[in-house]
């Protein structure tokens, strides 16, 4: 089976998008709010967000979870699994929670509620990219960098079995 990928969104496109979506976070999270971000899909995203929030005066601390559902599959097993938990202390902190992509809500979800029950005092969620039509549970993100349809993708960060995160722009895999 060979694979290909189909260009879905540019290099440019993610930047651009990225800016206005710092502006758009940043009046909510307050100056030194904890990001946690969901590894390691969304490595690159939060990379990109914490200097465009920078711009903006937001001062944050960084923790990250990694958590996996798909394994080496191109659909989520359906079951959280917590490889590394974060250390940062949670308790009365504003916290924003980043991920790569919001399909399912599972994983989204989870995190949310790990990060609740351990006291945030506010917590808002952003996803890079949106797929509503693969919901299994009611779960939408505070902040969204791009909806898409229903396509396996990767690039940017987003990987196929550990393969094509260096890739600048977001693609969708084509298995031939």
């Amino acid at each position: 089976m060979t694979e290909r990928i189909q260009p879905l969104i540019t290099a440019t496109d993610i930047a651009q998008r990225l800016q206005t979506l710092a502006g758009e976070i940043a009046p909510h999270i307050g100056a030194t709010p904890l990001i946690v971000a969901i590894l390691k899909g969304s490595l690159v995203f939060c990379a990109d967000l914490i200097r465009q929030l920078g711009y903006r005066g937001v001062r944050p601390t960084l923790d990250v979870m990694v958590l996996s559902s798909y394994g080496c599959d191109t659909s989520s097993s359906g079951h959280i699994q917590v490889q590394l938990d974060c250390r940062e202390e949670i308790k009365d902190r504003q916290v924003l929670l980043l991920d790569d992509i919001l399909d399912s809500g599972l994983t989204l979800h989870f995190a949310s509620q790990q990060l609740r029950q351990r006291g945030a005092a506010t917590l808002h969620t952003a996803v890079l990219l949106d797929k509503p039509e693969r919901r299994k549970i009611a779960m939408q993100a505070d902040f969204v960098g791009f909806t898409i349809p229903n396509l396996f993708v990767v690039g940017y960060g987003i990987d196929y079995a550990e393969r094509y995160r260096e890739l600048p722009d977001i693609g969708q895999l084509m298995q031939e």
